[in-house]
């Protein structure tokens, strides 16, 4: 069963401007899956395959005689050295546009051969999991639901799939597969057990010395262990707004798992009523909204945090031309004007002249409007699929 994707009007674009597409994303994303669906008269090649990798490798011309374009290279990262010829081939044919489709799950190695051999010859896009509008596109599966089964599309062909069976072979083969390749690390138990460490903190400041410590490892193998994850698309870090106003804002990234269903896993909850239990809901939540703004927007869109040293903070700031948008997330399904107060304070040392929109993301079933008692535009409470970012 193939589910339609979002990005799809963005890909048809990529490929109809550039003569190469470069397509990221985390394992099991969908990316294979999308491009064979979109492009059935491609030829097709994965370099998943180590036989292939090595061809690539060690006669790249070879390979790309017997898979001459148009054709989809998935995985090309395993073959960094392939990357000159591609670029060969394309500016001997630098206007015919569309001619190799490139998937890799490995983002920063990928990218680095990018940026030396197909600097303006290739379109980029990331794909990430399922949204809850293509996973669910009639609505009929409950939300909570949703969060704690995660966006993986595997988990949505094959309903017979039970998730604990999904994530724990996922996990297993994320850490063969991308953390050996890239780190080299014999302890893949310390690793595991840093991801979970992460989980943890999901929706939390990113403090680099604490998880460290906590893990039991050197503050530089925590570094480099952040980078692999941000690499292969596990985790993000959200960057905060900085303002010359003031120096008491705080400077720390938060960090977030990319996927709920991979994050409630690793946090051992497995069922919407764990999810309705569990003092962690809040964070989930917050982790799930982020998601979700990220998948609604293919082309990209600006996302900040904000938060002081004494306490105000508002989760997040959307920024386009000059203006923001305030968005604050609560597990509730009716919050109130007490659920209003950070994003009033943050509206105030913005400028109300400079705030678009406020809103307050939450679990409710339908939009309402609170008033407040200082005279300012009111704030809106949505649920995820009516906020205004998804219009």
């Amino acid at each position: 069963m193939f589910l339609p994707r979002i990005i799809t009007e963005k890909l048809h674009r990529l490929v109809e401007s550039f003569p190469a597409v470069v397509l990221t994303g985390a394992r099991q994303a969908g990316k294979t899956t999308l491009l064979r669906e979109l492009f059935s008269d491609y030829q097709y090649i994965s370099l998943d395959l180590p036989s292939n990798a090595e061809m690539a490798e060690t006669a790249p011309e070879d390979l790309l005689k017997r898979y001459p374009a148009p054709v989809i290279i998935d995985e090309v990262q395993y073959a960094p050295g392939l990357f000159r010829f591609l670029k060969a081939r394309i500016d001997a044919d630098r206007h015919t546009h569309g001619q190799y489709l490139l998937t890799g799950s490995q983002k920063f190695t990928l990218m680095r051969s990018v940026s030396d051999s197909l600097a303006g010859r290739s379109g980029l896009c990331e794909l990430e999991t399922l949204s809850l509008a293509e996973a669910t596109p009639a609505g009929d599966i409950p939300l909570e639901w949703f969060i704690v089964r995660g966006g993986y599309p595997e988990l949505y062909r094959n309903p017979r799939l039970q998730m604990a069976d999904f994530y724990v072979a996922y996990i297993a083969s994320y850490l063969e597969r991308d953390v050996r390749a890239l780190l080299k690390v014999r302890e893949l138990r310390d690793f595991e057990r840093f991801l979970r460490a992460l989980a943890l903190r999901s929706g939390q400041t990113l403090n680099k010395a604490e998880l460290a410590r906590d893990v039991g490892i050197s503050s530089p193998t925590a570094n480099e262990w952040i980078s692999v994850l941000q690499a292969s698309n596990q985790i993000l870090l959200l960057e905060p707004w900085f303002s010359n106003k003031t120096t008491s804002l705080v400077k720390s990234p938060k960090v977030y798992l990319a996927d709920s269903g991979l994050l409630c896993h690793l946090l051992g909850i497995r069922s919407m009523e764990a999810l309705m239990d569990s003092s962690l809901r809040g964070a989930i939540w917050e982790t799930f909204v982020f998601s979700e703004l990220r998948k609604q927007h293919p082309d990209g869109v600006d996302i900040w945090y904000w938060r002081e040293q004494k306490g105000t903070e508002v989760d997040f700031l959307v920024h386009s031309g000059g203006q923001f948008d305030l968005l604050e997330c609560k597990w509730s399904t009716h919050p109130d004007r007490n659920d209003t107060r950070q994003l009033a304070k943050v509206s105030r040392f913005i400028g109300r002249e400079n705030i678009q929109t406020r809103e307050v993301i939450c679990r409710t079933q339908a939009p309402y409007k609170i008033d407040l008692s200082d005279g300012s535009p009111p704030v809106w409470v949505r649920g995820v699929a009516d906020s205004s970012r998804s219009s």
